[in-house]
């Protein structure tokens, strides 16, 4: 059997250490297209160093190595090409600095059987370097073709929009050359490049990260809800319903629930949802 939970829950996926400057966040923010208009005092918040301040969604960048070991781990067997992310999860702790050396440490946190597929929940707790917790990821993996382990099938998915139209509804327009940028902060799978190589997927042209259009919906959030402070982010859990394309116009719709910014994200030229039952969590 390649997923036996048995073996496999709790397995720890090892510890490391990652260090980033302020050039990796400015190169982050300027793959999530920040820094339009290029002399805008809130885009150079985003792009310049002098008063840099840092996305939280920027927290799934130094997680990237500590997700490596999963593929040891014993009862975790399964094919890398059929692994699709389907949901991300980012508690955020404190404000993150602008450059850092930080510890990750990462675990086997849940394993669900959908019947045609396994879902497997990676965490990754990461730590400044004085111990403190920075922030905490969840990476919801489903393995297509992996289920029917006979496990519980898992909890569903939370964070509906409501039943009313929504309190705002921000578009932000993705640029041609987007994914191009946005993988060089690590993400260098050639489905986002290649055109040949995401035709045999079955997308023409290549498609955006879904990591992308997580941030790109992020800084929506944060530049038009909570007037640009990023350090209010508690937290940001978002499922990956679709693709995105470069070029294209993102429709974003939120609505305010206490604590919580629902969200929704679709492409404005095919009308497809790219993010659902999603939410940021307001710092109180």
């Amino acid at each position: 059997m390649p997923i036996d939970p048995s073996k496999a829950l709790g397995a720890e996926l090892g510890e490391g250490t990652y260090t980033y400057t302020k050039d990796d966040v400015i190169l982050y923010h300027l793959g999530l297209g920040a820094g339009v208009p290029a002399t805008d005092p809130k885009e150079l918040e985003y792009t310049y160093e002098k008063n840099l301040k840092v996305l939280p969604s920027f927290g799934v960048i130094p997680t990237f190595g500590a997700m490596g070991g999963m593929g040891n781990v014993e009862g975790l067997s399964f094919n890398f090409a059929m692994l699709l992310h389907g949901e991300q999860d980012l508690e955020v702790h404190q404000p993150i600095p602008p450059e850092a050396t930080i510890t990750n440490r990462g675990k086997v946190a849940e394993i669900w059987d959908k019947g045609k597929a396994a879902l497997v929940v990676l965490q990754v707790d990461s730590s400044d370097e004085s111990g403190q917790p920075l922030f905490t990821n969840r990476f919801s993996l489903f393995l297509r073709g992996e289920g029917g382990f006979g496990g519980e099938p898992g909890p569903k998915a939370g964070n509906k929009k409501p039943d009313r139209e929504p309190d705002g509804v921000v578009e932000k327009t993705l640029m041609p050359q987007q994914a191009l940028i946005y993988r060089l902060s690590g993400d260098k799978n050639p489905l986002h490049a290649d055109p040949e190589f995401a035709k045999m997927a079955g997308f023409e042209p290549p498609i955006i990260h879904g990591l992308c259009s997580y941030g790109v919906v992020c800084k929506a959030i944060v530049d038009d809800v909570l007037d640009g402070d990023t350090t209010k982010v508690a937290g940001w859990k978002a499922r990956f319903a679709g693709v995105g394309y470069p070029g294209e116009t993102y429709v974003i719709s939120y609505w305010k629930e206490g604590d919580k910014i629902l969200v929704e994200a679709k492409s404005k030229e095919r009308d497809a949802i790219i993010i659902s039952n999603a939410a940021v969590t307001v710092r109180s």
